[in-house]
Formats: C-alpha cells, structure tokens, sequence
C-alpha cells in the first residue's frame, strides 16, 4: 500500500490536490480555525503554489474554507447541529438508496470482485493505520455502489455531504483498533445487498452511519 503523504502526480494536479485536501479536512488533519498557506501545503505535496492555491478556492466556495487576506485559508467550523443536519440527510439519503439497490442486485453482481476488492483494501489500509487510504476506499465504496442506481443528483448530493462530514475521532480509533473494525463493517454490508436481504442491509447501513455521530466524531 502507498505512504500517507506522497508528492503528486504531474497531470492533473489541482483535481488531485482538492481529492487530498478534502480527505485531510474530513479527517481532521486539517483542523478549523486554523489558518494555511498554499505555499506551505504545496511544498508538502511536492507541487508549486498554483494547483494547490486553485484547489483551496474551490473549497472556499463550497464553503468548507474561508479566505483570511495576507495569510491563506482557515477551515470552517462545523457546529454540532450541523454536523446532525448532515448525519440526517445521509441517513434519509444513503440508506434507501442501498436498500434499493439490494432489489437490484444484478447490477452489483457484476462489479462484485471490484467492490470486494475496495473493502478489502479499505481493511488493510485500516490495519496499517493510514487513515487517508482508508477514506479514499471509502469514498470509492460507498459513492460506487450508489452511481449503480443511475442518479448522477443524488451521487452528487450525497458526495457533497460527506465532503462536510468532519470525522475527527478516525486518529482515536487508529490508537484503539476501531478503524480496523469500522474497515470491516464494509464486507457485511455488501454480502447482504448481493443476496437481496433488504431488511439486513438497512440495519446494517443504519448501524455503519450511526458512527458519524459518535466514534467517527471525535
């Protein structure tokens, strides 16, 4: 598996750096209130300033930074009950969804060993410690299986959310074993879709986001 921290590709830079960027904010390894410099991330990712400083303003107007003049960007703070809001909305979103995309089974079944391998991934990822790798696997999962139903909106609304999640007790769980056993919820998961069991899927898809709230939080 590769390293947490590595220089960036030279194609493109500025989608790269936005992907990274926004796992190192929903970890909480960029932390609110906290002011950055373009410079300063840039060096750490091995890029000039440009791709880094483009990417930063792309979270500026998705409201997830805010521009600090003659000093860089701070991240935004999220209150508690907005951190509810979003846990409400994924639940009311991303639950059904999965649930109906376990009537339609066919269409994860032949993507299987795919989705499989994401899962598997994400739990050596989790056993390594690297909390990056292990959301990236996670976006992976959980947005592919939900483009699998054909609605590019609700993709792009539930992706929107997550991007506003603030996962901040990740480095806790690293210490306690907790990634590994939220790595593992994955698998679970995805057998109960592939074998139709809606009622299966819901509990365990209710049980998976209910971590948002609590170990995930921090």
């Amino acid at each position: 598996m590769e390293q947490e921290h590595q220089v960036l590709r030279q194609s493109n830079l500025r989608d790269q750096a936005l992907s990274i960027l926004k796992l190192r904010l929903i970890s909480g390894d960029l932390a609110p209130g906290q002011i950055y410099s373009a410079s300063a991330l840039a060096e750490e990712l091995g890029v000039s300033n440009s791709p880094v400083r483009e990417a930063m303003l792309t979270l500026v107007n998705q409201g997830l930074m805010e521009t600090v003049r003659n000093r860089g960007f701070r991240v935004v703070h999220f209150s508690d009950k907005e951190r509810q809001n979003v846990y409400d909305l994924r639940v009311l979103l991303e639950v059904p969804s999965m649930v109906k995309l376990a009537t339609l089974k066919d269409r994860i079944a032949v993507r299987k060993d795919e989705f499989m391998k994401i899962a598997a991934d994400m739990v050596i990822y989790a056993k390594e410690g690297n909390i990056p790798g292990y959301l990236e696997m996670d976006h992976r999962f959980h947005l592919g299986l939900l483009s699998l139903l054909g609605n590019e909106p609700l993709v792009a609304i539930v992706e929107n959310l997550r991007d506003q999640s603030r996962q901040y007790g990740l480095k806790a769980l690293r210490e306690s074993g907790g990634l590994v056993k939220s790595a593992e919820e994955h698998q679970p998961i995805l057998e109960a879709m592939l074998a139709g069991k809606t009622t299966l899927t819901s509990e365990l898809m209710t049980r998976h986001l209910s971590h948002f709230m609590s170990d995930w939080a921090g």
